[in-house]
């Protein structure tokens, strides 16, 4: 998948396997986008054209994806090897049985616009287009919520507590002080004493 800022292309084999990948890439790149408001039509668009492809496409199922915003309006088209343009039918003629037409008769019926056109020699693009929402008319993404001086302040309600249910609580009281204990004098040594501690 190549992704730039209004840009994305994805190349893939049309197999019924990859379609629904193919549907989850679109959703995400239109909310990247701030798209999110088309998400279910382009994700329709994009399911019709591929199966079309995967039905009829000759001479192999490889496509290219590609969506495009460009003036408020998404480009979606897909391009296959195969030449011969489809042609489609309108969806208010088909019958609930009909296996052909109804694919582009969808894309026409939630685009705003969509067609064929040859690519080169060996190849075509179907293309249909969804009007993106002006940038007023999306909700700005709202950042996240910190607790500031105004957020409300829980409050709890006080519990009743029956007295003989808690033991007391001794109030505080203040660690002991240390007084240190008095140190003597030594008793005066005698001269008499000193000559016997000498002798």
């Amino acid at each position: 998948m190549i992704s730039h800022p209004k840009h994305c292309t994805v190349e893939l084999q049309a197999l019924p396997s990859r379609i629904g990948q193919v549907r989850r890439i679109v959703s995400a790149q239109l909310r990247y986008w701030h798209l999110d408001a088309l998400i279910d039509r382009a994700s329709l668009g994009v399911t019709e054209l591929l199966s079309n492809v995967h039905r009829h496409a000759q001479p192999d199922k490889l496509c290219t994806v590609e969506m495009e915003l460009v003036l408020g309006r998404l480009m979606v088209s897909v391009r296959d090897h195969d030449p011969r343009l489809p042609v489609a039918g309108d969806i208010a003629d088909l019958g609930p049985l009909a296996t052909c037409g109804r694919g582009l008769a969808m894309v026409a019926a939630v685009s705003e616009s969509w067609g064929a056109r040859p690519d080169g020699d060996q190849g075509k693009v179907v293309w249909f287009t969804l009007p993106a929402p002006s940038a007023t008319d999306r909700q700005p993404a709202r950042p996240p919520r910190r607790a500031t001086a105004e957020a409300p302040v829980r409050r709890f309600e006080p519990v009743a507590v029956e007295p003989a249910a808690c033991a007391p609580v001794p109030a505080h009281t203040p660690a002991p002080v240390h007084t240190p204990t008095p140190v003597r004098a030594a008793a005066p040594v005698h001269a008499s004493a000193r000559s016997t501690v000498a002798g």
